[in-house]
């Protein structure tokens, strides 16, 4: 075992896994042991001292953010990344297993998003010491809050040497099916003014609140593309998710916001997107919130035509965000791929069928060693 001397070994009062043990039980330590974001270092101290049994791996630690490597002068290096953290607790702690027309599921707090692919992950990194690719596995924190707080991306920036690779795979939850790239994502804020006025004397203002109805109109009446790219169809939206405005109950309001989201094709970059809601809302004032490039799918990579054949599984295009866009950025082409259906990621009732985190585990490890 390889120890970069700048980081401390986790203490010895770090939580006890047992990551050779069958990735159902495994799934279901990882789960009881509480990491909401910000509050990681607790799981994130039981995989690094997990990791730092293994010979065969070196082990670097940034924070909250582990990342442990092989080292075996392979011709390709793969990374294979999941996120320690979880959204606040809803009452769905501890974890318990429950069988539900025939099926069997581990339910408790992240079980889906994505604790069982972490345990998929770290009973991997420790069981395979001998792989058919170099493996980096990372262990990060904060994925689930702002981005500025995420764990890959302050590494991403500050050790990129860590996340070298031809291909990536993240770990979320994708109902054990492959979810290529990702799609794009900005707000925006459309203002409306108007003039103060009482609201007994309406026809001295001018109501900002119901200018509104022309962007409405606009959305209302939008027609959203559907972009091919590598034969999968990212269909994209753009929709109204917040109104604000108002001053009092008898007040005629001088300013109003209707907030957007704007989900675009991993073709269209974040100032095309820009460029496209300005034309969309023209005539209004338009202020950009936030935004971010999606990711291109990269299936037509020789590493990504490999990864398919071996677990089996047709890839679907990823409705939504993911990390595997920050792998983009980096060059390094990327899929989701995890247990559990991402539907049910944050809900109070999220579960993981434990039949699909054997076959992630299974797909993996035929992938890892083919």
């Amino acid at each position: 075992m390889s120890v970069d001397p700048t980081f401390l070994p986790a203490p010895a009062s770090a939580p006890l896994l047992a990551p050779r043990s069958d990735v159902v039980s495994l799934t279901a330590a990882i789960v009881d042991i509480k990491s909401v974001s910000h509050e990681e270092q607790a799981l994130a101290d039981a995989v690094e001292r997990a990791l730092r049994d293994c010979d065969h791996l070196e082990v670097m630690r940034d924070g909250n953010t582990i990342v442990a490597r092989t080292e075996l002068g392979r011709t390709q290096r793969v990374i294979v990344a999941g996120h320690l953290d979880t959204v606040p607790e809803a009452g769905n702690l501890p974890s318990h297993i429950v069988t539900v027309d025939g099926e069997e599921r581990l339910y408790g707090l992240g079980a889906c998003d994505m604790k069982g692919g972490i345990a998929v992950a770290l009973h991997l990194a420790v069981t395979l010491p001998d792989p058919s690719r170099d493996i980096t596995w990372v262990f990060y924190e904060a994925e689930e809050v702002e981005a500025v707080h995420n764990g890959l991306r302050r590494i991403s920036e500050t050790h990129p040497d860590w996340l070298l690779g031809d291909f990536a795979v993240v770990m979320e939850p994708s109902d054990a099916g492959i979810e290529a790239g990702c799609q794009g994502t900005m707000r925006a804020e459309i203002r409306t003014f108007g003039r103060r006025a009482h609201s007994a004397r309406s026809w001295k203002g001018d109501n900002a609140i119901h200018k509104l109805v022309g962007p409405l109109q606009r959305l209302q009446s939008y027609a959203a593309r559907r972009v091919v790219v590598d034969g999968l169809e990212y269909r994209e939206g753009l929709s109204a998710v917040g109104v604000s405005g108002g001053v009092a109950g008898n007040v005629i309001p001088d300013e109003a916001v209707l907030t957007v989201n704007y989900r675009f094709a991993p073709t269209t970059s974040s100032a095309e997107a820009e460029a496209h809601l300005r034309e969309v809302f023209d005539g209004y004032d338009v202020t950009i919130v936030d935004a971010v490039d999606g990711a291109l799918p990269g299936l037509s990579e020789p590493a990504a035509r490999a990864f398919v054949r071996a677990v089996e599984a047709t890839p679907a295009p990823k409705y939504g965000w993911t990390d595997v866009a920050l792998f983009a950025a980096l060059g390094v082409p990327a899929v989701n791929y995890g247990p559990g259906n991402p539907i049910l990621a944050h809900t109070r009732d999220e579960y993981t069928p434990t039949a699909q985190l054997r076959a992630v585990e299974s797909g993996l490890r035929s992938w890892l060693t083919s």
